[in-house]
């Protein structure tokens, strides 16, 4: 029984993960303008899921990391109660921040979780040296390593569109929306006929497109198709990365395969994305800061090149965090970064830890003194 609930605290934490993580990687697609929503989360999670799977033969060194070895005593990691404390604390953490639209990192939940429920269980014997270093470190500098590649690569390639006299022209989009209003009939009057009011709603929206040809193909289809290759990099990338950190929670469930725990993780993790991605999703593609396809490729590229290459190196880094940094490096240089925005999310970063350490500590005490 105890084993059923260790399997259902971790998609749990695979469902939420999809609901706030699964839209960050083609956010650039819909904020851009590039695709309408519904194509995007499309596009998110078929890559995201395949991500998943290749982490079945790439990324072994992640699941080790996030089954709590070499920060805990191996006896500690064998006790069920400890994996499900952590799962649920993550995945607590992280469906109540996708609940009020803000997108955080589930590896820096699971951190947290590992800390709270660790020192609960063994106070001071818990390895900080460990923590920092595999854990913390990573997550403090991939986001500023971000934010400062995507500002270069986004000054080169600037560079480079100029070069080849490719122009970027601004359009505004206007979208007539008719609102039919009831006007209601007065209760002692029941005989007049229903009357509505027709008002429209004029909405403008400015589109950057990019004008010039490369090898007699036009530069704005050309962008368009290299912006949705890189969605589907960072997608694929996330899911190469978080799926490992999940299944690591399933090592002491002997009698489940690994690569099956990673299928079932895979599979929650898409649902989560396509059912409760939306909130986080908007802030994430149109909050941050406006972009265009360009902008929005470069972002996309730097991320995808960054979490891909720590995955293999089985570093914990947050695509969240690797996301937003992007994004906010492009929003710097273009000046039209939202500050207030982007620290409402540093802020909810801040608090992910904290909180996610409290929920796992009282769960561990709470599952340790009734089981």
């Amino acid at each position: 029984m105890i084993l059923v609930l260790l399997f259902i605290a971790a998609c749990f934490l695979a469902y939420s993960n999809g609901a706030n993580d699964n839209f960050k990687g083609v956010a650039t697609l819909f904020g851009s303008g590039t695709t309408d929503y519904k194509k995007a989360i499309n596009w998110a999670t078929i890559t995201t899921f395949s991500g998943s799977i290749a982490a079945i033969f790439l990324a072994e060194e992640l699941v080790k990391n996030f089954s709590g070895k070499g920060l805990v005593p191996n006896e500690l990691i064998a006790m069920p109660i400890f994996a499900i404390s952590i799962a649920l604390g993550a995945a607590i953490t992280v469906f109540l921040a996708t609940k009020i639209g803000m997108p955080i990192s589930t590896t820096h939940s699971l951190v947290g979780a590992l800390f709270g429920a660790g020192v609960m269980a063994i106070g001071a014997d818990f390895n900080f040296v460990k923590l920092g270093k595999t854990f913390l470190m990573p997550l403090i500098v991939s986001p500023l390593m971000a934010a400062l590649l995507s500002l270069i690569a986004y000054v080169i390639f600037r560079y480079i569109r100029k070069k080849l006299k490719i122009t970027k022209n601004s359009g505004i989009y206007i979208n007539e929306e008719q609102k039919v209003n009831s006007i209601p009939v007065s209760a002692h009057n029941m005989t007049a006929n229903t009357t509505s009011k027709v008002s429209n709603t004029i909405k403008h929206s400015t589109i950057e497109t990019y004008t010039g040809k490369l090898l007699g193909i036009t530069s704005q289809k050309i962008l368009d198709n290299l912006h949705f290759l890189s969605a589907g990099v960072v997608s694929f990338a996330r899911g190469l990365n978080d799926t490992p950190k999940i299944v690591g929670l399933l090592l002491i469930i002997n009698t489940l395969d690994i690569q099956w725990g990673m299928i079932a993780v895979a599979i929650t993790m898409a649902l989560g994305g396509l059912i409760n991605a939306k909130k986080v999703g908007v802030i994430m593609s149109k909050k941050i800061t406006p972009m265009n396809s360009g902008q929005g490729f470069t972002a996309n590229m730097i991320t995808g090149l960054l979490v891909t290459t720590a995955s293999i190196h089985g570093l914990p880094v947050s695509t969240t965090h690797v996301s937003v940094g992007s994004i906010f490096g492009i929003g710097s240089i273009t000046k039209k970064a939202d500050p207030k925005m982007v620290s409402k999310i540093l802020l909810s970063w801040l608090l992910t830890l904290p909180i996610a350490a409290i929920i796992s500590g009282l769960l561990f005490l709470l599952l340790k003194s009734t089981i």
